[in-house]
């Protein structure tokens, strides 16, 4: 079982979420000549568990392995990618034990192996990439923003006018929170808000078409990148533009790219019903970093003196392009609130159907 501070409910903001008790390093002797440096963490926080169960949120596992990994490399390095497996389901009763090795250290970009344990069983493994930035490249792309091609359905509505995304995103469960009035714990670390695509997703042309359906998602970061006792919002400043916290950030848009992701591959085909759903791996890439990736609203922060100041709100946008074989994808693009394309998600899962129903 867990110990005190392992018990309860998930604290609210990210911060806290992710917090780690460094456990030491040590040495994987395969070469005699060039051990491998290994460093050790322990989760601090409970984990979330949608729909009132007892499994936790694959996505506090997914980012928390990069949180750790974060912990291993010099500064100026910040998350680039990570690629992800899910072995067992998140258990909410007992501890993440992360292994992070050091793979290579590069001048622009480096590598780390995470290995996550819980009883003692290898439970979640990734690989996670860190660059520098570069700042001069010479080219410079992306497609329309969200913010662009979607500006009929997100006009005339501020982030807070939209309502907070479900524990599960499926008309059963919705059903049974309101005949039921069951109060959903909120979801901790970020406050994540769903748009309505109904008028969108009811067209023939993407009823024909499931890979047409897209889901929009708006997320904002809950507490202060610096936890509690960082109250000057002064010296916040300062620190975020040093780019203390962009690991932090960058693990919350990890951590938001997997809520409810799932759930949309169902939706767009019209399933109802089905007897598995999980993840089996994840991968998310970042395109850029530094201000792009920052999620405080320092322009509405302007002669606010609490510890908690405004954040940004950022959109997820996400569709399915396959299914099959007990099997579908999902990929979404990850859009900074001034319309930059700060990341790409893809996500495979089982997808299983209780025999004769949809």
């Amino acid at each position: 079982m867990m110990d005190e501070q392992h018990r309860g409910e998930p604290p609210a903001s990210f911060v806290e979420l992710m917090a780690l008790k460094p456990l030491g390093t040590g040495d994987f002797t395969f070469d005699p000549d060039k051990p491998e440096k290994v460093e050790r963490f322990e989760s601090l926080a409970t984990p979330y568990c949608p729909g009132l169960g007892s499994l936790a949120f694959g996505g506090h596992v997914y980012a928390q392995s990069a949180y750790a990994a974060s912990k291993t490399v010099s500064k100026g390095l910040v998350i680039h990618s990570m690629t992800g497996t899910f072995i067992l389901p998140g258990r909410s009763d007992v501890p993440y034990f992360y292994t992070v090795r050091h793979l290579r250290d590069g001048a622009l970009y480096c590598t780390r192996a995470v290995d996550v344990r819980q009883g003692g069983k290898i439970c979640f493994s990734g690989i996670c990439s860190f660059k520098r930035d570069e700042k001069k490249d010479g080219f410079n792309h992306q497609a329309p923003p969200a913010q662009e091609r979607y500006r009929s359905i997100l006009a005339g509505k501020r982030p807070e006018d939209h309502p907070v995304s479900p524990s599960v995103d499926a008309d059963w469960w919705i059903d049974q929170i309101a005949e039921n009035g069951i109060k959903e714990p909120a979801f901790p670390g970020l406050d994540v808000r769903r748009v309505d695509m109904g008028h969108y997703n009811s067209t023939p042309e993407v009823k024909r078409s499931p890979e047409k359906y897209r889901q929009l998602t708006l997320y904002s970061l809950l507490g202060s990148p610096g936890g509690a006792s960082a109250a000057d919002l002064n010296d916040l400043r300062r620190r975020e533009e040093t780019g203390e916290f962009d690991n932090l950030y960058a693990c919350a848009h990890m951590y938001s790219s997997d809520k409810n992701s799932l759930l949309l591959i169902p939706r767009s085909l019209g399933i109802k019903h089905w007897s598995s759903m999980a993840s089996l791996t994840l991968t998310v890439v970042f395109h850029v970093h530094g201000e792009p990736l920052r999620m405080v609203d320092w322009d509405a922060s302007l002669g606010k003196t609490t510890s908690d100041p405004p954040k940004k709100w950022f959109i997820q946008e996400g569709w399915t392009p396959r299914s099959g074989e007990n099997r579908g994808v999902h990929e979404s693009w990850l859009w900074s609130p001034d319309g930059k394309l700060l990341a790409t998600s893809y996500q495979d899962s089982v997808l299983r159907l209780p025999s004769g129903r949809l």
